[in-house]
């Protein structure tokens, strides 16, 4: 798992990692998999591709792992994708919703999260449909990450009609917004779709309140809301499209089983180490209807037997309905 440990980001990977490894110490204690414990190994790549790049040969070449699991973004996903396509090592659950990794392209790969393209056209219904905005404007993170989520925020707009009133950028692992802050007050839009991590745009609806600018807000799930949420300071009105619901208010009996297995971590509960969790139930179930040792491709054929099945735990995920079958869940922080 090459994730982000260290940097700006480092709560998304830390509490992604933490989730993981509260399941896979459960099953450790009870004789694992098969028989056979699991290892996960940990290295930090602060959300920078160059870093993911050499954790990943490192992975490859010195460690001869059996799969990358739960690995954190898609600039970073995008730059080990030529190491993806020639060893064909199973990339399970990243934590991105990119469009490369959600197509038949890439057959070693298993998403358990919805993709951004879901997760914008549900920004957009909000906007449009429900607060009935047409001045939209976006407010993205320059590299791989925003560019895809970007593009899904425009079709999605195209479909009402509407183009963005202005496309404002900042760079990654920093919160200097201020540019991009001018370039959309200026626009008026209305309302405005972040695309970032939860630093960089807690900074910019905590200083566009400081200038009497008070749009409404979407971000995608990537941006860890509860981490944004408890960054904002200011007044503001935001909705977050989430790929797990809330564990703390929820019925499904895995919601029931994480809060019963979190409790010894003295930590409190939340959809990122939830996510990292559901990832490790997923990776487990698969895993212990392989034969042992462990075949990569049985690995990735039982992993998507478990959207074909009924359990509470694909109820999770699948909306049941024709042309998409992953559930967007909302978070809302609304302060007045």
């Amino acid at each position: 798992m090459s994730t982000a440990l260290t940097g700006p980001a480092k709560q998304i990977g830390e509490q992604l990692a933490l989730g993981s490894n509260i399941y896979f110490n459960k099953i450790n204690k009870e004789n694992g998999i098969n028989g056979q414990s699991i290892d996960l190994i940990l290295a930090d790549d602060g959300y920078e591709p160059k870093n993911t790049v050499v954790n990943t040969r490192e992975f490859l070449f010195d460690r001869k792992i059996h799969a990358i699991f739960g690995s954190m973004g898609t600039p970073t996903a995008h730059a080990i994708k030529p190491l993806l396509d020639r060893h064909r090592i199973p990339f399970l659950m990243p934590f991105t919703g990119a469009d490369f990794l959600h197509n038949s392209s890439m057959p070693n790969v298993f998403n358990l999260r919805a993709s951004y393209q879901d997760e914008a056209i549900e920004q957009i219904n909000y906007f449009v449909k429900e607060r009935k905005h047409e001045k939209i404007g976006l407010m993205i993170q320059a590299d791989e990450f925003g560019y895809m989520v970007e593009n899904n925020l425009v079709n999605a707009l195209k479909i009402h009609g509407i183009k963005p009133v202005e496309v404002a950028r900042f760079k990654r692992n920093s919160d200097d917004i201020s540019k991009a802050l001018a370039l959309l007050k200026e626009s008026k839009a209305s309302a405005i779709c972040l695309v970032g991590t939860y630093e960089p745009l807690a900074e910019f609806i905590n200083s566009a309140n400081k200038q009497n600018f008070n749009p409404d807000y979407t971000s995608v799930s990537f941006v860890s809301s509860h981490d944004l949420y408890q960054r904002v300071k200011q007044p503001a009105n935001i909705m977050v499209t989430e790929v797990v619901p809330d564990p703390n208010n929820c019925k499904n009996p895995w919601c029931k089983q994480f809060i019963e297995d979190i409790e010894p971590y003295h930590t409190s509960a939340n959809r990122i180490i939830f996510e990292g969790y559901l990832n490790a139930v997923a990776l487990v179930s698969a895993a212990q209807k392989c034969p042992t040792p462990l075949n990569n491709q049985c690995l990735l054929t039982e992993l998507n037997r478990l959207f074909t099945d009924t359990s509470d735990f694909a109820d999770l995920f699948n909306t049941h309905t024709a042309g998409n079958n992953k559930k967007i869940y909302r978070s809302y922080f609304k302060s007045n």
